[in-house]
């Protein structure tokens, strides 16, 4: 049995339908019921727990041979993030008192930092939380994959009205690592089917590595209409991400500007490298089609 949160999300889903298809029986974690009959009708078994609930996730990863474990996303945390802090006592109580056999943990690329990275200081929380694990005998592996392709769906919209898809990543001729959220749940449940002892940390990225001019020129060819990138000056995101309805934009800002500057970059070293199969043009039509 594999316990896995986030199931309604991209991540999480995805490694749980992974786990399915390859005939293993799936632990659905949910906060909500009324999200629970689709993942029933798959043949998983579900458990009903809340990221604040330390004795239903302790139920719930009881018993089984893995856990996929990760932060609620929350892209506009307070300062000092105090829900990253809450949410990582959380699962570390929780998995230290279900002890399963081993453990996923959801990271980030540049999750070794422990300064400048904004929005991926969350999950740097969790790696930091959960760093005793292999001392209880629960195995853990730390993924870190590459910046999400589907982030690209807030650039539908812009692109197919005016041809310009607004770019926060620069400058545009520079080759970033990404990957699809498929590849990172089909990685993750791969993982959870190995065995191994202590702690690995897994990087994971796509099959190729994409620039924003490259991006814009394959929205374009999804939306049958030319698309071209142009740059987001740097002194304008603030009021922007504020008129957009972010509080307190300075983690967003601090993480893009890490990944400008490549200061947030996988580690590598002894770390395990994965290279996903999905291509952009493929995440870029599912998401068209999904946008209407």
């Amino acid at each position: 049995m594999y316990a896995i949160m986030g199931v309604t999300g991209q991540v999480g889903g995805a490694a749980a339908r992974a786990l399915l298809a390859g005939g293993h029986k799936v632990r659905a974690v949910l906060r909500d019921e009324t999200k629970a009959a689709q993942w029933r009708e798959r043949g998983a078994e579900v458990a009903i727990a809340s990221f604040e609930d330390i004795a239903a996730l302790t139920a719930a990863f009881r018993d089984t041979t893995g856990v996929f474990v990760m932060m609620a996303p929350n892209f506009a945390p307070p300062p000092g993030y105090p829900n990253a802090h809450g949410a990582a006592q959380v699962l570390k109580k929780a998995l230290s008192d279900a002890r399963p056999q081993r453990v996923a943990v959801l990271s980030s690329v540049g999750g070794q930092r422990e300064s400048g990275l904004g929005l991926i200081t969350q999950v740097r929380i969790l790696e930091d939380a959960l760093v005793g694990l292999p001392d209880l005998q629960v195995p853990t592996a730390i993924m870190r994959p590459a910046w999400f392709m589907e982030n690209s769906l807030w650039d539908i919209a812009p692109a197919r009205d005016t041809g310009v898809m607004p770019s926060f990543l620069q400058p545009l001729d520079r080759p970033y690592p990404m990957v699809a959220t498929e590849d990172i749940g089909r990685v993750i449940a791969n993982t959870l089917t190995q065995s191994w002892q202590g702690r690995r940390v897994i990087e994971i990225e796509g099959p190729q590595r994409y620039t924003q001019h490259d991006i814009a020129a394959l929205l374009g060819g999804v939306l049958q209409r030319e698309v071209k990138a142009r740059a987001v000056p740097r002194d304008q995101w603030e009021a922007l991400f504020q008129s957009q309805g972010t509080a307190w934009p300075a983690p967003r800002i601090e993480m893009l500007d890490g990944f400008n500057a490549g200061w947030i970059d996988f580690e590598g070293g002894a770390n395990e490298h994965v290279t996903g199969r999905t291509t952009y043009q493929t995440v870029l039509a599912d998401l068209v089609k999904r946008a209407g």
